[in-house]
């Protein structure tokens, strides 16, 4: 690493993933921004700077305000581009925040950024997002990489896959992702990164403790030869026999919809309506559109399991269908032919149901504080400190909430993995020299003119 210390961005900030990564490298941060207040406070605590605001109106007002310098770091909005969102893209109002990015590169030219964001945003609207951003960076000189990184490939326990795309106006002849990818490691010890006994922790609450013991008696009742399934189990489909493979249930006439049955085989009679027969239906299921083979796979998966099975398990199948939350009526058995017993795991109550996972790396944290690990054989969920560790967050402060706190580490970038490239396509700095009576940029086979006061790059090909 060049010992000159460079001055960078921290654009949509967060809790400053970007910052603890260059600030370790010995780099200057000379301006910040961050849409949420109370991050904004929480910034200026750990890291002395006021943070600003609304990315838009300074770029659009006062873009001169954004001082030179050497890297632009932003992991940009992903909510837009996420499979777990609505997947707008640029039509997502946060998805053009990108062109922020671009206006300021076009401004201010930093010899490098650095970007991160979600990984599908490489194939979104049939990549025609992925060729916009690369021919906007191209077209203002930059060379492009870029690389798919989770924190696991790097010893930290969490499975979180990001998009990291670097940008170099000096060419990237120096740098390549081969010698990130060298420093990778199978070695993980989950348990480096869980106390044993925390002051502070969050205990899973009684009712949550109970929906758990509930599905243990369930797995107990399955025959050991058995194999549990690797697919969900949609407990709502346990004796339903409404139709799915053909018209929705939503388009059939009542008098039609009576001979079927709903939710945990409950008649769908001619005495409900319509509407209450379709309230006795799962919630995937009251859509107008024929459903998608993937969800026709695992009702019928789910339905195959209960009639092989239930002689077996009709006695607790009838106290999970009393749960009100249909997601508490699922569970995700990924753990194959582990040990049958839920506390030895990492557990989380999701949305698509309760998901049991091997302890060998954490679920990624996301920004919601309803999916927030837990410890099985603890009973409790990761406190505040582990959550930094698995985004090498470690020593700074998170606002006081927790569900304020979880929701900006679910948005975190991953300081480590930004460091190990950060360090790699910083280190080596140009030359330069005098050419033809001006001043030249020169390094490897890349040659750019140079212009010291307004740090102005043009590449010649």
């Amino acid at each position: 690493m060049t010992k000159k210390k460079l001055k960078f961005i921290d654009l949509f900030a967060g809790l400053g993933g970007f910052h603890k990564a260059l600030h370790e490298l010995g780099h200057e941060c000379v301006f910040a921004s961050e849409l949420d207040p109370t991050l904004r406070n929480v910034y200026q605590a750990n890291w002395g700077i006021e943070a600003q605001g609304d990315i838009k109106r300074i770029v659009e007002k006062e873009i001169e305000s954004i001082p030179p310098h050497d890297i632009l770091c932003a992991g940009f909005p992903c909510q837009p581009f996420s499979k777990a969102g609505k997947q707008l893209g640029r039509d997502d109002d946060r998805g053009t925040l990108f062109d922020e990015i671009a206006k300021i590169l076009a401004f201010r030219k930093p010899k490098f950024f650095i970007l991160e964001n979600v990984p599908f945003i490489k194939q979104h609207d049939n990549e025609e997002t992925w060729n916009y951003m690369h021919n906007e960076l191209s077209n203002l000189g930059y060379e492009v990489d870029h690389q798919v990184y989770s924190p696991q490939d790097f010893g930290v326990p969490q499975h979180r896959k990001r998009i990291f795309i670097v940008g170099s106006l000096i060419g990237l002849d120096h740098f390549s992702f081969d010698e990130i990818d060298e420093q990778k490691t199978s070695l993980i010890d989950i348990h480096q990164f869980i106390e044993e006994k925390p002051k502070l922790f969050k205990e899973l609450p009684k009712t949550n403790q109970e929906c758990l013991k509930l599905w243990q008696t369930f797995i107990d009742q399955i025959p050991k030869e058995t194999k549990l399934p690797g697919f969900p189990i949609w407990g709502m489909e346990f004796g339903a026999t409404y139709p799915y493979d053909s018209t929705p249930p939503s388009k059939m006439p009542k008098y039609e919809l009576a001979n079927y049955k709903g939710n945990f085989g409950k008649q769908l009679t001619l005495e409900m309506t319509k509407k209450e027969q379709l309230q006795n239906l799962p919630s995937y299921a009251r859509v107008t559109r024929k459903f998608p083979d993937w969800k026709q796979r695992y009702i019928k998966q789910s339905r195959d399991f209960y009639e092989d099975n239930k002689k077996h398990i009709n006695g607790v199948v009838a106290e999970i269908a009393k749960y009100p939350s249909q997601s508490w009526q699922k569970l995700e058995w990924n753990v194959g032919d582990g040990e049958r017993k839920l506390d030895n795991y990492i557990l989380q109550f999701r949305a698509s149901g309760i998901r049991v996972k091997k302890v060998d790396f954490f679920p990624s944290l996301v920004c919601t504080n309803t999916q927030i690990p837990i410890i099985g054989w603890q009973k409790r969920y990761i406190t505040r400190e582990e959550g930094l560790k698995l985004q090498s967050l470690d020593g700074i402060s998170l606002p006081q909430n927790d569900n304020a706190a979880f929701k900006a580490l679910g948005n975190a970038v991953n300081s480590k993995i930004v460091k190990l490239i950060a360090e790699k396509l910083i280190q080596e700095q140009p030359k330069i020299v005098e050419l033809n009576g001006a001043k030249k940029v020169i390094n490897g086979t890349s040659i750019c003119s140079y212009e010291t006061n307004e740090i102005k790059y043009e590449r010649i090909k």
